[in-house]
């Protein structure tokens, strides 16, 4: 059990050390990437229980996620297999990490509560203001180059953005590459939406960068380095759940 003072790190670190032979986790996507960069590290299975408010990453497994109990089958009678993990600046991550409005509408404290209108306001505010922002630059897959974009996406593989029944995951977490999404401002040079794979992306700013990694509201200093780490994590989940993404079983039928 996780105390309000107590480190996640320091704690799967002990469970490490005293020989655990497994790593699970009850709780939101953040934490589950510190307890999956332990597991992957000392090349321990990890296992995912979906306690979070949305289980964004139980989704993408295949996991039931209103099965809690189920979930726990993993410890005793799971199917294994090896998925992909990211990082950006050496910080390790599962679904993605968000910049632009979406990553200042994470910092702000009613985000949890209202998801959509802060990200709205976020909107509008970026939109309306004649305050300078921090100035994002990064290259897409065509050599064109993205300033000041409203949003950048960066995601552990591929999202099914063209899959309208199943947007929102992924069809597979062991494709060795990131997934890009990039929104750009009204009268960009560029589409609206810009989209693209890749092993690794670094993405360049003017100052510090309010980012959502996981969810969670992080500070990063540029530049920013994502890739992946193919294959890097081996995960298990109960026999009893699909085992495939929502996007994957569509694509499967």
């Amino acid at each position: 059990m996780l105390g309000p003072t107590d480190d996640l790190a320091t704690l799967v670190a002990a469970a490490v050390q005293k020989g655990a032979d497994a790593l699970g986790m009850a709780g939101g996507d953040g934490s589950l990437a510190t307890v999956a960069a332990a597991a992957a590290q000392h090349n321990l299975p990890f296992i995912c229980l979906p306690a979070g408010t949305r289980n964004h990453f139980a989704l993408d497994l295949g996991i039931v996620r209103h099965d809690l109990n189920g979930a726990l089958d993993a410890f005793t009678a799971g199917v294994e297999r090896r998925i992909d993990m990211a990082e950006v600046n050496g910080r390790p991550f599962l679904n993605n990490i968000s910049l632009g409005v979406y990553g200042d509408a994470v910092q702000r404290s009613g985000y949890r509560d209202a998801k959509l209108q802060t990200m709205l306001d976020a909107l509008h505010e970026v939109l309306s203001s004649t305050a300078p922002a921090p100035e994002l630059l990064l290259t897409d897959h065509l050599a064109s180059r993205h300033t000041s974009p409203l949003v950048v996406l960066v995601s552990n593989n591929e999202y099914a953005i063209d899959q309208p029944l199943a947007q929102g995951s992924r069809p597979r977490l062991d494709t060795g590459r990131l997934g890009i999404i990039v929104l750009d401002r009204p009268g960009a040079k560029h589409p609206p939406v810009t989209a693209w794979s890749a092993h690794s992306i670094e993405i360049a700013a003017t100052a510090p960068l309010p980012a959502g990694l996981d969810g969670e509201a992080v500070t990063l200093l540029p530049p920013l380095h994502c890739s992946t780490r193919p294959s890097a994590l081996r995960v298990r989940i109960s026999g009893h759940h699909p085992g495939a993404s929502p996007s994957a079983l569509l694509s499967s039928r």
